[in-house]
């Protein structure tokens, strides 16, 4: 009795454990082998894996050519693309911003057109 008395004091703990063990029972026997994941992705993971060979060798090759600096480029290679990143940061200035002028004056005078006619 006494034994009993200490089994319904871990019940939630035996239940837990039945429950994971039925779990996991379940995934060993109804689950896909490993090959059969890996034969189902191969494709994907043939391409994962020569764009990331791909990134790396454009990376390589690339800080190799950038360090000579040419004439029109006078930042090193390291500030690259400080330019591009600023104008994303600060969004577009008043001279990056083209307005139709000529356009928005042709506009008003089609409408006053219309209300002669």
């Amino acid at each position: 009795m006494e034994i009993i008395q200490k089994l319904i004091h871990y019940k939630y703990h035996l239940l837990f454990l039945l429950l994971a063990v039925l779990v996991l029972s379940f995934l060993v026997f109804l689950a896909p082998s490993f090959l059969t994941v890996v034969a189902y992705f191969w494709p994907l993971l043939v391409s994962t894996g020569l764009f990331l060979v791909a990134v790396v060798v454009f990376g390589k090759t690339s800080a190799a050519g950038s360090t000579s600096s040419s004439s029109s480029d006078n930042y090193p290679s390291s500030m690259a693309g400080e330019g591009i990143l600023d104008y994303v940061v600060a969004g577009p200035t008043e001279q990056h911003i083209e307005q139709p002028v000529a356009a928005a004056g042709s506009v008003e005078a089609e409408v006053e057109g219309f209300k002669a006619e």
